[in-house]
């Protein structure tokens, strides 16, 4: 058998050493070259009171091999085969991929583990656990464990709440464990999305990082653990509750794929990695992406045809191309206290159903879209008085209600075959083009008859998500989750974009699109321009910053346009028309984020693959303590090429709050070389608050 693997590719190695029947891993990080080193040179000593073998970190760390940290695996027969030993039964390999067999004969349990490097460089990691033995296993963990070098002494995760997802937090990499875990039943508004490490300091564009995701939509965990050796981990793993997970003779359980990147470039390198293998998925969503009207913030609840044909009239006057019906549709939907679970179109409210405005909206060129959130129930429905043994829950009690409802129980196969029959009966009586896929609930007590089913309700919805994509393989799925609640690669294998978060309000959507993006690329993150005044913040904001801010994601409008200024209605079509013209370069380009000496600005675009073009949003997000913003270097153009750069829309006066503009704007642009833009960068206007400026970069 083979006593190494080495994974090579896109600058990134994997180096593992399988001597002595372990799979341990010495090396994830920067490419080795073809010269790997002698695996006698990287064994650690063997310290006083310590195990009498050097302990390295194992694909799955185990305490029968010395490692005091949280082991990979948990689980037991009763009180015995608690502890496993794994040995390597089968390895095969090649310069980008790994398959390894590792047995414990004693516990009767295989795990085979798949380590594939993509062409990005991003690593998948997928992991099975059998139960070889001849009574039940209770399976408590099966997580992916990852090195970390000595070098990596900062952690980042990020974290959030309701139109507040996916902020950054930092800490050293103490001795100990940092565990976020998410108990949700989803994947929630609090999830990390990555837990990353790097050297001091590490930014955008600089320094070394390593970072892993879960692609998976329900409870799961996150961790960065320092032993006391001084060895270092990433881990992320399923989070299993108690009795949840029991396997039969012969049963296996699949772990959620795990996704890890290293970057030698900043965290815009663990970005490219993501985005190149994001996009390089069989039915990503191909360019262009239609501009969406949403109806909530326009109407809410107040379903009127007239209301709605002229909301479709004025929509398509703007340039908008996906007209999509929010809540209230159905039977009984007036407020969000009843009719979840009731998918039938209300007759008092659509008395010839859904067909005279979808007429509408495909007359007007537009496709037609609609809300659903299938995976709950109100208690106040038709569906909860015939079946209230639908609802999931602990079996002996009602749940906590959030948001005046509950969870359907679709580990149940009756329920989840009526659910299925629903929404195929609505796509096939309609032409509907796109669903708006809710979810705006955690669910903390999932239940199926008596047991824990928060995996087996995350699968069931998944298989609902696979059954309605086959069925009707031209319908969009977006997936929402009261916003920014269900966010990663698990739920993304079956929908065509996340909604970022419930918040249009700019100001926040500065963050949470940002540090969304560290993930999934700008195509696949609804943003909407929102109504002058944020319905969750009551905050104001100018157009010019609402719409700059919405143009770096999958473009929409959540705001009744039906009663638009004639300057704001002239606005706005001219920036549907710029995201028309420019959407093709926006979801291809290369993401860059700019590393700015504090927080009051912020900078960011896209670079088109060849460098030919590019656009640079400037933003202002408070008051500077220095009279005059520093210069916006540009980063991630092409050092030697000559750069034209001017306002690619017009300047909002209003936001300017100097006395004179830098004099290459009076001129209306300047060129440069990529290599001075980014060494020198350009000045810029000295803005108000919360405003922002569009800058277009041209190869010359």
């Amino acid at each position: 058998m083979i006593d190494r693997v080495h994974l090579r590719r896109a600058g990134v190695s994997l180096l593992l050493d399988l001597r002595d029947g372990d799979a341990r891993i010495v090396h994830w990080g920067a490419d080795l070259g073809e010269q790997i080193p002698g695996l006698a040179a990287l064994e650690p000593s063997v310290p006083h009171s310590a195990s009498d073998e050097p302990a390295a970190v194992s694909l799955l760390p185990q305490a029968a091999r010395g490692w005091r940290g949280t082991p990979g695996t948990a689980g037991d027969r009763g009180s015995r085969d608690y502890s496993l030993r794994l040995v390597l039964q089968d390895a095969v390999a090649d310069d980008a991929r790994a398959e390894l067999t590792l047995v414990d004969a004693n516990a009767g349990i295989q795990v085979r583990a798949t380590l594939a490097l993509e062409p990005s460089g991003l690593l998948l990691v997928d992991q099975e656990l059998t139960n070889t033995g001849e009574t039940a296993y209770r399976v408590g963990a099966l997580d992916v464990t990852l090195p970390l070098p000595s070098q990596a002494t900062e952690a980042l995760d990020l974290t959030g709440r309701w139109s507040r997802e996916k902020h950054p937090q930092r800490k050293g990499i103490d001795q100990g464990t940092w565990t976020r875990t998410g108990r949700h039943g989803r994947t929630g508004h609090d999830s990390t999305l990555v837990i990353a490490a790097g050297t001091p300091g590490f930014g955008w564009r600089s320094g070394e990082v390593w970072a892993v995701h879960l692609g998976w939509s329900g409870d799961h965990t996150s961790r960065v653990e320092r032993a006391g050796d001084g060895q270092k981990v990433l881990a992320v793993g399923e989070l299993l509750h108690s009795g949840e997970l029991v396997l039969e003779p012969g049963e296996s359980y699949r772990a959620p794929r795990a996704f890890a990147a290293y970057s030698g470039s900043g965290l815009d390198g663990v970005s490219e990695r993501f985005h190149e293998w994001v996009r390089a998925r069989a039915g990503h969503p191909s360019t262009p992406r239609p501009v969406m009207l949403n109806t909530w913030e326009a109407v809410y609840f107040d379903h009127d045809l007239e209301v709605l044909r002229q909301l479709a009239d004025a929509a398509a006057d703007l340039g908008v191309e996906r007209f999509v019906l929010d809540d209230g549709w159905f039977l009984g939907r007036r407020s969000d206290n009843a009719g979840l679970g009731d998918w039938f179109v209300d007759p008092d409210v659509w008395p010839q159903g859904l067909t005279p405005l979808i007429e509408t909206v495909n007359s007007r060129g537009m496709q037609f879209g609609l809300w659903v959130e299938p995976e709950m129930i109100n208690e106040d429905s038709e569906l909860a008085r015939t079946h209230p043994d639908w609802i999931s829950g602990p079996g002996d009690r009602v749940p906590l209600r959030w948001r005046h409802q509950q969870v359907l129980d679709l580990v149940n196969p009756d329920a989840w075959q009526y659910i299925y029959d629903r929404l195929d009966a609505l796509l096939t009586e309609y032409p509907i083009a796109y669903l708006k896929w809710d979810q705006n609930r955690d669910q903390p007590e999932l239940g199926h008859d008596g047991r824990s089913s928060t995996h087996d309700q995350t699968l069931a919805a998944y298989r609902l998500f696979d059954a309605l994509r086959a069925a009707h393989p031209d319908v969009e799925i977006e997936s929402c989750s009261s916003g920014g609640g269900r966010v990663d690669l698990g739920i993304l294998e079956r929908t065509d974009r996340v909604w970022a978060s419930d918040t249009n309000d700019a100001l926040e959507r500065q963050t949470i699109q940002r540090w969304t993006g560290l993930v999934l690329p700008p195509e696949i993150v609804g943003a909407h321009v929102g109504p002058a005044t944020s319905h969750t913040t009551g905050r104001t904001h100018a157009l010019s910053f609402r719409a700059i801010t919405a143009l770096f994601g999958h473009f929409g409008v959540e705001w009744d346009v039906r009663g638009l200024s004639d300057a704001e209605r002239e606005e706005l079509r001219r920036v549907i028309a710029f995201y028309k013209a420019n959407r093709e370069l926006i979801h291809t380009g290369r993401s860059v984020r700019v590393d700015r000496p504090d927080d009051t600005d912020s900078a960011y675009g896209v670079v088109a693959p060849d460098g030919s073009r590019a656009l640079f949003a400037y933003v202002t997000l408070a008051t500077s303590p220095d009279e005059a913003p520093g210069k916006l270097r540009v980063p991630g153009l092409d050092p030697d090429a000559l750069y034209r750069v001017s306002l690619a829309l017009p300047l909002d006066r209003h936001g300017f709050a100097g006395r004179a503009l830098p004099s290459w704007l009076d001129d209306g642009q300047v060129t440069m070389s990529g290599r001075a833009l980014e060494a020198i960068g350009l000045a810029m206007p000295l803005l108000r608050p919360e405003r922002a400026i569009l800058l277009e970069v041209a190869a010359q």
